[in-house]
């Protein structure tokens, strides 16, 4: 692949490095000192500032008002805003707007994706099932019912739905009878929906989805094969790019903590022991960002190669769980006591890292997985 990336993608990125440039994590409270949700809402100011620059519409074609970006800028915004720890459902939204456009009914795109590109609408995705562990899709049935039987009911719980209760639309995965996934766009305040308050590991509100015969029309079910698998392989490689964002910002706060901080009269850094420990976390950020980089062109292109687009998600996540975990762990350690003061950013960007980790889910269940791929398509 060719890791140059294009005007465009560039331009993306240098519109996300303005918007971000004035947040500013610091001054929100630590989830571990505060009751409840850090917040009672996203970033509204934030938000609205990223509508303006067109940040929301990246992954629209020109006709609904997008920039006609792909997965790689995505990825290249979503790496900036997880620099600061911005508190928007940037991903999520994206990825159920660009899942609506490749994969929803003419009625369905007409009706949401330009309002969603604008910001007007919040979008957001049930991805992790009724426990967090088993598949999404699973969690939720969904039969078809009606003299015509096109609309459909839904039954099922879906837990730890980000944005859950800021959102306008949630996307949710659904199993068939007869074994197919679907993605059904539910409205929050919809007959037989019932949210529950969740706060996770970053202090952010979560929701838990019950889903009690919900009926929802025929035009916001999608049902076309592929969809929900797509939209999956966008949302965690767009993790692996807020893993990386956060990665980044962690190792340059403690290269410039080590460069400042003395012992002995000479600044930590200089000591081996320290710079050998940085260095090393500097190689887990370079090895996030080439798999990262495989992933998102992968998804976007749909280039053919060996093996599917999900055996270099699954290296992706591998790495991006695996590395997050270990950088923050290293400047946690580096800090010394300082880097537990909740007057300093640095347990914000730990607490984030961690409930990345936990959402991108074990590295060795994905090489497993990807095991599992190498086994059904072997190289040789």
């Amino acid at each position: 692949m060719d890791f140059t990336f294009t005007e465009e993608q560039q331009a993306a990125v240098e519109a996300a490095r303005g918007v971000f440039a004035g947040v500013a994590p610091d001054g929100v409270p630590s989830p571990a000192v505060t009751r409840g949700a850090v917040a009672d809402d996203l970033d509204r100011a934030l938000w609205a500032t990223l509508a303006s620059a067109d940040l929301l519409s990246l992954l629209l074609d020109e006709e609904s008002g997008g920039a006609g970006l792909d997965a790689v800028a995505l990825c290249l915004v979503l790496r900036e805003s997880a620099k600061v720890l911005a508190r928007v459902p940037l991903l999520e939204s994206s990825a159920a707007v660009a899942a609506l456009q490749a994969y929803g009914g003419p009625e369905l795109r007409s009706s949401l994706l330009t309002r969603a590109g604008r910001g007007e609408i919040v979008l957001t995705v049930a991805a992790n099932g009724r426990t967090g562990h088993d598949p999404a899709e699973l969690a939720v049935t969904a039969r078809q019912y009606g003299p015509g039987g096109d609309d459909w009911v839904l039954d099922g719980v879906q837990t730890m739905v980000p944005w859950a209760y800021d959102a306008d639309y949630v996307v949710v995965p659904a199993r068939t009878g007869d074994d197919r996934s679907v993605l059904a766009v539910v409205p929050r305040g919809h007959e037989g929906v019932v949210l529950a308050e969740q706060i996770s590991t970053t202090g952010e509100r979560l929701g838990e989805l019950r889903l009690e015969s919900a009926r929802i029309a025929a035009r916001d079910v999608i049902t076309a094969d592929g969809a929900w698998e797509w939209l999956r392989a966008l949302l965690t490689t767009g993790t692996c790019a807020q893993a990386l964002g956060l990665g980044e910002r962690v190792l340059g706060m403690t290269s410039e903590y080590a460069g400042k901080r003395e012992q002995f009269g000479h600044p930590i850094a200089s000591f081996q022991a320290v710079a050998v420990q940085a260095a090393d976390r500097y190689i887990d950020l370079r090895a996030m960002e080439v798999t990262l980089w495989q992933a998102a062109w992968r998804i976007a292109s749909g280039a053919p190669g060996a093996l599917p687009a999900s055996g270099d998600v699954a290296v992706a996540k591998i790495w991006a769980s695996e590395g997050v975990r270990r950088v923050v762990q290293t400047a946690q350690h580096l800090h010394g006591g300082f880097g537990a003061d909740v007057d300093y950013p640095l347990h914000r960007y730990h607490a984030w890292a961690k409930h990345l980790e936990l959402s991108l889910g074990p590295a060795a269940a994905h090489e497993e997985a990807l095991g599992d791929l190498l086994a059904a398509h072997p190289l040789g």
